[in-house]
């Protein structure tokens, strides 16, 4: 949801028209933009309060070598007679077959015989990218027939397991040194150290003018997964076994601009530049003043982009601009 990937030759074309060599990442999501950022050679700290989204960020923008073997792939897939099966008792019947949930709880028990933490948090970034190609349309709202879908896509033909082996070695092929120290933090971003950074990238989930930003709601079932729901509050009353939803000021009108006011302070003496789109609250025009009030120059760059998250064609609101508001 939100996702930059499409618009990264963009945002490369912006960023190599600016002076940086270190920068924040501060809502990181899926980390393709920090991974771009990597791969300019910058050195790259990125943040996200979700735990399943730092999780993909330590396996690739902190992690700088390690892959998990094929050994250690076999490893995982195999079936101990003492494994939990909290996933198969929690969510049967609504996202997966019996055979894929089995699957979920065979590889978490083997998740700490890896000798690594990357090798774990890559391991785990291959199971959380498994679970959304097999999911029908990458979200976790829906509760139902886990097969009622089948309509001959590839991604849910395959099983889980299928999935999850491909997508090791996709991560495998991921992993790279750009010779940098990179960091992956997980928490507030108004905690994130200000100051150390040339650049910050900002892309915090504003409020659409339809539906919401939440994305608990939406992936609650990677966020649980990545931590096999120990420390987390399972609403047991909801269809799906939602999670309860983080407090975030950028989910309300009433604190929304305050909360970029307070973002845009905080990180006044680096370089700022922020993703935004035509239909999030608040406005461009107050966001673009917000920006002046601590920055002497501030540029607004746009075009037209559609999400195709979740929609269809005649969902006219996928249509947008999207912006890029850059404060030197």
């Amino acid at each position: 949801m939100g996702s930059k990937q499409r618009l990264l030759p963009w945002l490369h074309e912006t960023f190599s028209k600016l002076d940086f060599d270190t920068a924040l990442d501060g809502f990181s999501g899926s980390g393709c933009v920090a991974y771009l950022l990597k791969s300019m050679g910058v050195q790259v700290t990125t943040n996200d309060f979700l735990n399943f989204t730092a999780t993909l960020a330590r396996a690739l923008i902190e992690n700088a070598e390690t892959v998990v073997s094929e050994v250690e792939l076999e490893g995982l897939l195999e079936d101990r007679a003492d494994r939990d099966d909290f996933v198969e008792r929690t969510f049967r019947g609504i996202f997966y077959t019996p055979e894929d949930l089995r699957f979920l709880d065979r590889v978490w028990s083997n998740l700490g015989a890896l000798s690594s933490p990357y090798a774990r948090d890559l391991a785990l970034s291959a199971l959380l990218r498994a679970c959304v190609k097999r999911q029908p349309r990458g979200v976790f709202t829906v509760a139902g027939d886990p097969e009622r879908y089948k309509d001959g896509r590839r991604d849910l033909r395959l099983s889980l397991e299928e999935h999850f082996r491909e997508q090791v070695a996709v991560y495998r092929d991921s992993v790279f040194d750009n010779g940098r120290r990179n960091r992956a933090l997980h928490g507030d971003v108004f905690s994130v150290p200000p100051v150390g950074f040339d650049l910050v990238y900002l892309d915090p989930p504003y409020v659409p003018r339809a539906d919401d930003n939440c994305y608990v709601k939406r992936y609650h079932f990677l966020e649980g997964l990545s931590c096999y729901w120990q420390g987390v509050e399972i609403l047991h009353e909801s269809k799906v076994r939602k999670l309860a939803k983080p407090y975030t000021p950028f989910s309300y009108r009433k604190g929304a601009l305050e909360a970029f006011e307070r973002l845009f302070d905080r990180f006044r003496r680096s370089t700022l530049v922020l993703s935004y789109s035509s239909n999030g609250y608040p406005e461009l025009d107050a966001l673009v003043a917000a920006m002046e009030r601590v920055k002497a120059r501030v540029e607004v760059h746009q075009r037209p982009h559609r999400y195709h998250f979740g929609t269809h064609g005649a969902v006219k609101r996928s249509a947008v601009q999207e912006y890029l508001i850059v404060g030197r």
